[in-house]
């Protein structure tokens, strides 16, 4: 195992518990619940901005929150080979520390994208950092080094000109890293304390930027599901071992949306399948909810879905069955987030749309004047939204003051 090169930390202070979002899109359906966000913000004048920071690399990764730190990942340097995990207190936007590593692997990405383009996932405990060139880090929440692993090493030849985007997970003491691309393609689980490797998988040789699903079975055993434009597996994510796998086409951008005991899977359409059931359990599948880049996000007994046209479709969790369209504008690469009775879509260009859940009017058009592709993060009292240059937290002047849980 290659070590990563370490080049500095800086370390200022600890910070007190809060609420979280601790992974890509949150718990699993980017859904902050009764959380409210403002309709209408201002980067401009600063109206509802309760603080801004500059970033010191590129990045298209989702800000993670937990235990009152915003987390996020960035790239930088000579073709993007400096690699930072940073964090922030979520009050105050005051950086708590920096850590930065040289990439091992490779960096070329397309220019939308960045070597930061991996959302972090954290137990808790540490926070788990995994970048395009395939280097993966975890640190403490202190921004304390614990292990890194150089996938290359490994797996060589893993890696491709457009780049890596798979997010990594964490449940049960494993982290689950999806790597696909035209060669050496992979799946691996590590332990979350020693760095490990407990099991892999060879995947299918084609490009996928998918990330995996945490679901828990009947039984109470942790399982992770994997997608790709060839097949569908749910894993026991301690072994790696197969609970079943099917040879269903899924989508390779769009990944699998977690709501209550639910699962939805972009694949001709949208399946709902039940993950409980020892075989694939398809409970219903709607052609008509197909999304382009943006997840499915479910919320309340709602599904959400952008499609390649820029179309907001909300369906009934349930049955599938439409309930309102409204048509956006721009191209989305952000997954919308539902905060309270509002969601939130982000287009590339940054142009925000805040619709309404219940009928879909849309009750505010703010626009952040820069490209964004990470998903926002809805925690302690606000949104936050990066761009490559920027992390902003949008929230009124009274849920800023509000106390942590």
């Amino acid at each position: 195992m290659k070590t990563l090169i370490l080049l500095g930390l800086t370390l200022l202070c600890g910070v007190a518990n809060a609420d979280e979002w601790t992974r890509f899109r949150g718990q699993g359906g980017a859904s902050a619940g009764t959380a409210s966000v403002p309709s209408s913000w201002s980067v401009e004048t600063g109206e509802n901005i309760a603080w801004q920071v500059d970033l010191p690399g590129r990045g298209v990764s989702c800000p993670i929150v937990v235990d009152g730190s915003v987390v996020l990942t960035a790239s930088g340097g000579l073709d993007e080979t400096r690699l930072y995990v940073l964090a922030y207190d979520s009050r105050t936007g005051r950086q708590q520390w920096s850590r930065e590593f040289w990439a091992t692997g490779r960096t070329n990405c397309h220019d939308t994208s960045a070597v930061a383009a991996n959302t972090p996932c954290s137990d808790g405990e540490r926070v788990f950092a995994l970048y395009s060139s395939n280097d993966l880090v975890c640190v403490d929440l202190q921004g304390n080094l614990q292990w890194a692993r150089a996938l290359i090493e490994d797996h060589p030849g893993v890696g491709n000109d457009i780049g890596m985007a798979s997010s990594p997970v964490v449940a049960g003491g494993v982290v689950v890293v999806q790597c696909e691309c035209q060669q050496n393609s992979f799946a691996a689980g590590f332990d979350a304390a020693t760095g490990q490797e407990l099991w892999q998988l060879e995947r299918p040789s084609s490009a996928n930027w998918a990330s995996p699903v945490t679901v828990t079975v009947d039984s109470g055993k942790p399982c992770v599901l994997l997608q790709s434009g060839s097949d569908m597996t749910l894993l026991d994510i301690r072994t790696g071992e197969p609970v079943w796998d099917e040879p269903v086409k899924c989508a390779t951008i769009a990944s699998a949306t977690l709501g209550g005991e639910l699962l939805y899977v972009p694949a001709d359409g949208l399946l709902a399948i039940d993950p409980q059931k020892a075989e694939l359990d398809v409970l219903w599948q709607e052609g008509s909810l197909s999304p382009g880049s943006p997840s499915p996000v479910v919320g309340d007994g709602k599904l959400f879905v952008i499609n390649r046209a820029g179309v907001l479709t909300c369906a009934d969790a349930t049955s599938g069955d439409g309930i309102w369209k409204k048509r956006l504008a721009g191209s989305f690469w952000a997954t919308p987030v539902i905060a309270g009775d509002k969601l939130v879509c982000v287009n590339s260009k940054g142009e925000a749309f805040v619709v309404s859940v219940a009928d879909g009017e849309i009750v505010g058009k703010p626009e952040f004047g820069q490209d964004i592709s990470a998903t926002p993060a809805v925690a302690d009292g606000g949104m936050f939204v990066r761009s490559n240059t920027k992390l902003w937290k949008i929230a009124t002047l009274r849920q800023a003051a509000l106390p942590r849980n």
